[in-house]
């Protein structure tokens, strides 16, 4: 029987999971991975082999809890149940020994990964208004797991933590300082994604992987960091993953003022705010047609150029800002859904970045290979795909110690 350790990443409406063998050799190696998708409305649990085999598909019959009610937390534990069920009907792919979970905000007090303990649980839970679209439904599995199998240890990973050591004029607001000792800062997020680009970058880019990197993690959330000597040194994200860049559906940078206005004006409560900022603007709210950077870029309508153009000059102008942090760059690094998969995006940013040495190969670029600048470029530009995955397991390896999990 094999011994794993189960990555999960839960949201709003799918928990995604994958598991990673961690006894038989060195780095860990992905045994299968799948998700339940249509959490509160048709869940259906959907499982593949690690080359992709289809080993599972079908519909989950979810009923309500025993109290006639349903919500993320009972949601979450059906759809975690019938994973840890189908998987201990399938020894052969693995027996969970331990579940590493994404957890996006981690507030100041936890900047490395963490056993999870009903009071980290509880201290976790307090961070809730600082990433709704995340952080409940993070915290739902690990709770429903916590029900499911109560023996089983469970780690959380942060997606703060990879920026914590940032220096204070990175972190600080213009604030009276007693809101800053109060933990308002600047967080960063997508750090499991820059902290895997990390680690492998002198694979591709040799000596120049501890030089000065812009990474673009570029999906239905979105933002850049700067890199020097693979760490964190600036990013766009700021106290909530709200901030910076604009997203599938959250509006990015956004000048204070407006949400004031909007409500001495407008009338609007700070749930109707909250709202429209974190679900129906960015690229839905500016087209208003759809979150989807593949729907955009195949709609001939106006308003779904405009969306794209918008987007890209968001991205070059906070790669600006990242560049003067840097002192110029050395590569750039695209990332994520969209980073890895749109040849349109990649192009626009690089011509915009040709002012930063960054000359792209468009032959590479359109055959989505990893470098993607030509061999003259001053400044390289590469897509190179991520796993959040991974830095879960080697992080829930690393903590829980080889005795552990043997």
């Amino acid at each position: 029987m094999k011994g794993s350790i189960l990555a999960i990443n839960s949201g709003s409406s799918s928990v995604k999971f994958a598991s990673f063998d961690v006894a038989s050799g060195i780095q860990p190696q992905r045994i299968l991975h799948g998700e339940v998708d249509g959490i509160g409305s048709a869940p259906r649990l959907l499982a593949w082999e690690h080359e992709g085999a289809a080993l599972e598909e079908r519909l989950l019959d979810v009923k309500p809890d025993t109290s006639g009610a349903t919500g993320p937390a009972s949601d979450h534990e059906a759809a975690l149940d019938a994973i840890l069920a189908w998987l201990d009907q399938h020894p052969s792919q693995g027996q969970p020994l331990a579940a590493a979970h994404r957890v996006v905000h981690g507030g100041e007090q936890f900047t490395e990964p963490t056993v999870v303990t009903p009071e980290v649980l509880t201290q976790l839970g307090r961070l809730d208004r600082l990433a709704p679209l995340h952080q409940p439904h993070n915290l739902a599995a690990i709770r429903a797991i916590a029900a499911l199998q109560p023996g089983l240890p469970q780690i959380a990973c942060f997606d703060t933590a990879f920026h914590a050591g940032q220096a204070w004029v990175m972190r600080a607001y213009a604030l009276p300082q007693r809101l800053s000792r109060a933990g308002v800062k600047r967080y960063g997020f997508h750090g499991l994604s820059y902290e895997y680009i990390a680690s492998i970058l002198p694979a591709h880019l040799g000596p120049v992987a501890d030089g000065k990197v812009v990474v673009a993690h570029l999906g239905n959330g979105a933002s850049l960091c700067a890199l020097l000597e693979r760490r964190s040194v600036a990013t766009s994200m700021g106290f909530t993953a709200l901030d910076g860049l604009m997203m599938g559906t959250r509006c990015g940078h956004l000048d204070p003022g407006v949400v004031l206005y909007l409500m001495a004006e407008h009338g609007m409560t700070v749930s109707e705010v909250e709202t429209m900022l974190y679900q129906q603007s960015g690229l839905l709210g500016v087209s208003g047609i759809s979150s989807d950077m593949r729907t955009l870029e195949a709609s001939p309508l106006p308003d779904a150029r405009a969306a794209i153009d918008l987007y890209v000059c968001c991205i070059t102008r906070e790669l600006g800002a990242l560049a003067a942090t840097l002192g110029g760059i050395d590569a750039l690094v695209f990332t994520g859904g969209i980073g890895e998969h749109s040849a349109t995006i990649r192009q626009r940013v690089c011509r915009e970045a040709e002012w930063l040495g960054v000359e792209l190969d468009e032959t590479a670029n359109l055959r989505g290979q990893l470098r993607i600048s030509s061999a003259t470029s001053r400044a390289s530009a590469w897509a190179i795909p991520t796993n959040e995955e991974w830095m879960l397991v080697k992080h829930a390896e690393a903590l829980l110690g080889t005795r552990a999990i043997a």
